[in-house]
């Protein structure tokens, strides 16, 4: 067996894993990257970038629809069809671009990249079985960081299918051979109704299921009270409170149990089963370590250290938030500290974007969490009804909210529900990253129209004096 040597090995090739690798090598540090699958990993290939280009897919094909019947806007056009082949290679294209940009970037920086996939021997030693099955590598390495990330949960009552079988997860989801006329969807959270929106407005008939009392239980139940009409509109059959017991005997429906203990079948060619994700633990040899956990995460300090000497953890196997940048970050600050830099991870804020329509932001605390934490605070919000830019883009539904303390008036949080509002994230983490307060925000000349001015105009209204509306 081949021996090599390096000063950081990292496991893992998704953003945290790369960003590592890129940043370790740009500050001079030999960097050995493994991954079995494809660069970039979920995110890249079978999470938000291709979630975001089949969003995108099916908002321009509702829109066209839209223009054929009776549109407001004079447009008037045929009623359109969707080659489904033709998106998901458009899609494919677009994850193409992206990971071959990653590949080219490490290459760029001599990142030396081993694909295949990783065994641990020690807390200094990996071996790795490479996917062109040649001889196995074994590699020793000064500093090793695990960035294995996560996959889709599965349920008990409903186990993934083989290849073409009616129960898919997301990755399934996310490249349709072909549509189902009829699609339910397990879980209500964001994976769930993002891809329950895509397919609606493709044209399915969908219904949804939830534990829960109601869709987004993560969000405050204000953000996601227009997501639940959106759904309502569109015609997505929601049943709250009910669990999932499996498939009927001919495989063609979905039986569940509401909260009065009442069962029933819900039609369907096809399952998407979103639950939730889970932390890469199993099968490359973590056991070995014996590191310290925090339930089913590794168990990490401030700088992403584990237990173990010179062993780093980033991304999903760490624990929530579950968000690629949060790994990015993680990534660039570990690559960092190894090449004798003084850093620590205690970010303000750590935006959170939920991609439906309407979409929803969240940065910073909530008004119920600023109250669970002590914090006493005061909160204003703007509704898009009263944003000239939001009217003019047919997207009046929403608001943008506020969180300040009361005392001095610091911002510790924004929430915005709305189309489009992913973009406003970037305000929102830099207000609470830099410390402002509402009169910072409020005193700042935003551009008109933009929908942008809901960010000052909820400052000002927590502030008192709010001047459209």
């Amino acid at each position: 067996m081949q021996t090599q040597t390096t000063t950081l090995l990292i496991i893992g090739g998704g953003p945290g894993g790369y960003v590592a690798a890129i940043r370790a090598a740009q500050l001079g540090i030999a960097t050995v990257l493994v991954e079995g699958e494809q660069l970039g990993g979920a995110c890249l290939n079978v999470g938000c970038i291709p979630s975001k280009a089949l969003i995108h897919v099916a908002d321009e094909f509702d829109k066209t629809r839209h223009f054929a019947g009776n549109s407001p806007l004079g447009i008037r056009v045929q009623a359109p069809s969707l080659d489904i082949e033709t998106a998901v290679r458009w899609k494919d294209s677009v994850v193409a671009k992206l990971t071959g940009g990653v590949a080219a970037l490490l290459k760029k920086n001599s990142v030396r990249v081993v694909k295949g996939w990783a065994k641990i021997v020690d807390g200094k030693t990996v071996e790795v079985s490479p996917a062109d099955a040649t001889e196995p590598l074994r590699i020793a390495c000064e500093h090793l960081l695990l960035a294995t990330g996560a996959r889709s949960t599965a349920l008990p009552t409903l186990p993934f299918s083989e290849p073409g079988g009616p129960v898919i997860s997301s990755t399934e989801a996310l490249s349709p051979a072909d549509l189902p006329k009829r699609l339910v969807v397990v879980g209500a959270g964001y994976i769930g109704l993002e891809l329950g929106f895509v397919y609606r407005k493709l044209g399915v008939a969908v219904a949804v299921v939830e534990a829960q009392p109601r869709v987004l239980p993560a969000y405050d139940e204000e953000l996601t009270k227009p997501v639940a009409a959106a759904l309502k509109q569109l015609g997505i059959d929601v049943h709250l409170d009910c669990s999932v017991l499996g498939l009927n005997a001919q495989n063609n429906a979905v039986r569940i149990r509401n909260a009065q203990g009442e069962e029933t079948e819900l039609a369907a060619d096809r399952v998407l089963v979103a639950v939730g994700r889970q932390p890469r633990t199993a099968g490359w040899g973590l056991e070995t370590l014996l590191l310290d956990m925090a339930g089913r995460f590794v168990k990490i300090d401030a700088e992403c250290r584990t237990s173990m000497r010179n062993v780093w953890a980033i991304g999903d196997l760490t624990g929530e938030p579950m968000l690629a940048h949060r790994a990015m970050a993680q990534g660039e600050m570990v690559a960092a500290i190894i090449a004798g830099k003084r850093r620590h991870f205690t970010p303000a804020a750590i935006p959170a974007v939920c991609f439906t329509d309407p979409e929803i932001v969240v940065v910073g605390q909530s008004p119920q969490e600023a109250e669970l934490a002590g914090l006493d605070c005061i909160h204003a919000l703007f509704p898009f009804a009263a944003n000239g830019r939001a009217l003019t883009l047919e997207s009046a539904t929403g608001f943008v909210r506020v969180v300040a303390r009361r005392d001095n008036h610091l911002i510790v949080g924004w929430q915005a529900v709305g189309r489009g509002v992913s973009e406003l994230c970037t305000a929102f983490s830099h207000s609470i990253e830099m410390g402002a307060c509402l009169e910072d925000v409020a005193g700042t000349i935003h551009a008109h129209p933009t929908l942008g001015e809901a960010v000052q105009e909820a400052a000002l209204r927590a502030l008192g004096h709010a001047v459209h509306i």
